[in-house]
């Protein structure tokens, strides 16, 4: 756990939002990862932030309780984390969601909960749940679908920095983490059809101009749909993820004892419908892009993004997607998982804007 304290310290992932007198005293009254009991410490800490922020709304002081309910979603976004496997986790992950949202409405642009219908097979749900936020505008707005990981969920992305260029923002889980009705599979692309369709069914947004950011795991999604739905992305930005190598046993064990804080395999596991490190062993390998031919396909405008030193996702996957198909933009940093300095955003950022600005020149599949 002194890792995970460091990061606290920092106040960095996963901490945002987080202080490190507070988390440092949680840690040091845990001596394993047992999930309950995780969520149950986190969840106390949380607790006593809600019982502030809902104090500080009774008279009127909204400033308190906008920082004091943000402070009680970090903590129980704390008290989910990684996943939500494990009773304990899930109900903190339900309390993380009230907590945003209650703070939403102190943002100068607040989230808007949305439910896009989706027509799933048996045993999955009929509806994709997404935050929306639009800047105020007299036309349409470019829109960036954003992404994290399989412990980075819609409620986490934050994207103040992306509506601040006056692009739309619309906040989705992967597939087989939060809110999603399907578990990741190797065709659980099929979710952001719907999500497409109705981004252009939207009057506020313009289905010309629609981008996709997707972070870590959602890196292999981002890679993906670039050339499933290239038709329908104006450009695409896969951060972090992984294609083909990093579905190899040998990587998997690997990556157990890498920079990831705990339970790695077993958390993709849980985001691919598996239970346990073996299962995701054996699975793994049919999530490979290069197996599944989708790399020779031409692809939606797309930029790579990682650090060459990560080792959650091996750097050798990106150079396969630049080896195939279509020609890629790609950055890559002398930095760990996602490529992470104090340009990586802004560089991002840039290459997006310059792609969604002004949309209406454009047209979607721009990089066939």
């Amino acid at each position: 756990m002194a890792a995970m304290a460091v990061s606290a310290t920092a106040g960095i992932y996963p901490f945002q939002y987080t202080l490190a007198d507070d988390v440092q005293g949680v840690l040091s009254g845990l001596n394993s990862y047992d999930r309950d009991a995780w969520a149950a410490a986190f969840s106390a800490v949380a607790a006593r932030y809600q019982a502030r922020a809902e104090e500080a709304e009774q008279i009127g002081d909204t400033s308190v309780a906008h920082e004091n309910y943000l402070r009680a979603y970090g903590y129980y976004r704390m008290a989910r984390y990684p996943t939500m496997n494990s009773a304990g986790k899930k109900s903190a992950y339900r309390k993380s969601q009230e907590m945003l949202l209650r703070a939403s409405r102190y943002f100068d642009i607040p989230i808007e909960r949305v439910e896009i219908p989706f027509a799933g097979r048996p045993g999955e749900g009929d509806r994709i749940i997404a935050h929306l936020r639009v800047p105020k505008a007299t036309d349409r707005l470019p829109v960036l679908l954003v992404s994290g990981g399989i412990d980075t969920f819609k409620e986490d992305m934050h994207t103040d920095q992306v509506l601040a260029r006056n692009v739309a923002t619309l906040a989705i889980d992967i597939p087989g983490v939060g809110d999603a009705p399907l578990a990741g599979s190797e065709d659980a692309e099929r979710m952001f059809t719907p999500v497409l369709e109705w981004i252009a069914g939207r009057p506020e947004l313009d289905p010309a101009g629609v981008g996709y950011w997707g972070g870590s795991t959602g890196g292999y999604w981002a890679a993906k749909i670039a050339h499933t739905h290239r038709n329908s992305l104006a450009c695409v930005v896969s951060q972090g993820g992984c294609i083909d190598h990093g579905f190899d046993a040998e990587w998997i064990e690997q990556a157990q004892s890498g920079e990831y804080p705990f339970e790695l395999a077993e958390t993709l596991a849980y985001a691919f419908g598996r239970d346990t490190f073996e299962q995701w062993v054996d699975y793994a390998p049919k999530l490979s892009l290069v197996r599944q031919g989708i790399l020779d396909r031409p692809c939606a405008e797309t930029l790579l993004i990682n650090g060459l030193h990560d080792t959650v996702f091996p750097i050798s996957d990106y150079y396969l997607l630049l080896e195939h198909g279509s020609p890629k933009s790609a950055r890559f940093f002398a930095t760990g998982h996602m490529g992470y300095t104090a340009d990586t955003q802004s560089i991002i950022l840039d290459w997006i804007t310059h792609r969604l600005q002004p949309s209406r020149d454009r047209q979607p599949g721009g990089g066939q």
